[in-house]
């Protein structure tokens, strides 16, 4: 709310990661992750097997993560390994927890836990700081990578074999995880250690490119990378992307490996798996918030409340002089596909552990719905910047300042250049057009990293 030589190389490919281990690691991963190439026969045999498990009961999804993938196999690429494991509540192995399913599997060693913003099992709010303790449910150790440390220290990662990454993301830069796995990565690296990433799908499909790029003046935790707003890219992808751009130093000796998940097409929106939502933070509860949050996220970094405070956080946006009519018919006349805004009334409340301080909170606000109609077709950050054009008009007409500080904003913008074209008077049409060239440029980067 971030090229080696043969021995630790990712060979980059359509469609293929290569992710050579060292030897040791190698034999003790199994064929999984020893061969050359996660195309090859071996792994598609470990990827059917997983696909045959799940299939065995009724209505289940069409998509199989990677820790469905791993787990099918009782885990045995882990077998005898001191495991470290980074992970929340969305870490599953089909519906059991991953640490509850890896603490279970005979032959592996569960060794340590690492928890980002909101913990491993989830129940901690946006942005509290978290100490270091033991899992409640299986006692092993617990470190936190958002309190003293955002990245795992030799001290936590020390006798360990091997550390697997499992967090579902939301597909948006400004969302921690990602800046949680490049900073594992490199501690990792430096101890000599492989990171395998249980790969799983991006929730807004793996086309959707949008926002200007990250500039390094604006680098941040909630900005790593420099990557549009939304990528289009799985977690496993962007992993290998990190490693293969340098955009992280010290990553050119990381044993890295990514598990695939299998069923995935970069057309698939969420809905499409088959997969149970599982709240990836407090206020993404649903995949309707984890939709409308790329760009709405932004808007609730100026005078504006983002649904937060309500049950549908991030699906509708508010204020004490927003017009809420005006407003939505302004939105409405502009013809953003796949959506609708509706003028409404409401009142942010405080609510423990998710949001126990909105913006305007206990105030009456006016305000506009977000109704998607057609999520295929719906562009959350352009329907950010189109709001964002028509409240700075709004907010000039009354005398108001829109932005208030713009420290986190310019954060998540990645750039001064949205906030200047906004308060220029510039149109949601015209900021849209500004940031193509800067998706274009992304979009041929990223391809020899793509893994489907």
């Amino acid at each position: 709310m971030p090229g080696t030589d043969h021995k630790g190389q990712l060979v980059h490919r359509r469609g293929v990661v290569t992710g050579l281990l060292a030897a040791p690691m190698a034999g003790a991963l199994g064929p999984a992750h020893a061969q050359s190439d996660l195309g090859t026969s071996a792994v598609r045999a470990t990827e059917q097997a997983a696909v045959k498990a799940a299939t065995r009961v009724p209505m289940q999804p069409r998509v199989v993560t990677g820790a469905t993938v791993a787990g099918a196999t009782g885990w045995r690429q882990f077998a005898a390994l001191r495991v470290g494991l980074i992970t929340n509540q969305t870490g599953r192995a089909g519906e059991m927890h991953l640490v509850d399913s890896l603490a279970a599997s005979p032959g592996v060693r569960l060794t340590a836990l690492f928890g980002p913003e909101h913990g491993v099992r989830g129940t901690v709010e946006a942005g509290a700081k978290i100490g270091n303790v033991r899992d409640a449910v299986t006692g092993v150790p617990q470190y936190s990578l958002y309190g003293a440390t955002r990245k795992p220290t030799p001290e936590m990662l020390r006798g360990l074999d091997v550390v697997i990454f499992d967090i579902q993301d939301v597909g948006v830069r400004s969302y921690t995880y990602i800046s949680t796995m490049g900073l594992a990565m490199q501690a990792t690296a430096a101890a000599g250690i492989p990171f395998v990433v249980l790969d799983r799908p991006n929730p807004l499909g793996g086309s959707t490119i949008a926002g200007f790029t990250l500039e390094p003046a604006h680098r941040s935790f909630v900005g790593q990378y420099p990557i549009p707003i939304t990528h289009g890219m799985t977690v496993g992808e962007l992993a290998t992307m990190i490693k293969g751009e340098h955009w992280l130093p010290g990553l050119q000796t990381l044993r890295l490996s990514v598990v695939r998940c299998t069923g995935w097409s970069r057309a698939m929106l969420w809905p499409d798996t088959g997969l149970r939502w599982i709240a990836t933070s407090p206020n993404i509860p649903t995949f309707a918030s984890a939709l409308t949050y790329p760009g709405i996220g932004m808007v609730g970094n100026t005078r504006v409340n983002e649904g937060c405070g309500t049950p549908a956080p991030f699906t509708q946006f508010g204020a004490p002089w927003l017009a809420p009519a005006q407003t939505a018919a302004t939105l409405n006349a502009a013809e953003l596909p796949g959506v609708r805004f509706v003028a409404a009334t409401y009142t942010p409340l405080a609510i423990p552990h998710v949001a126990p301080n909105p913006q305007y909170q206990g105030q009456g606000v006016g305000g506009v719905r977000i109704q998607v109609t057609d999520p295929a077709r719906y562009r959350p950050v352009d329907v950010g910047v189109h709001v964002l054009a028509v409240l700075q008009r709004q907010a000039r007409v009354r005398g108001l300042d829109l932005f208030g500080a713009l420290p986190m904003f310019h954060a998540i913008a990645g750039t001064r250049r949205l906030h200047q074209m906004i308060t220029a008077g510039a149109s949601g049409h015209e900021i849209v057009a500004a940031w193509t060239g800067d998706v274009d440029a992304f979009r041929r980067r990223r391809e020899k990293y793509l893994l489907y």
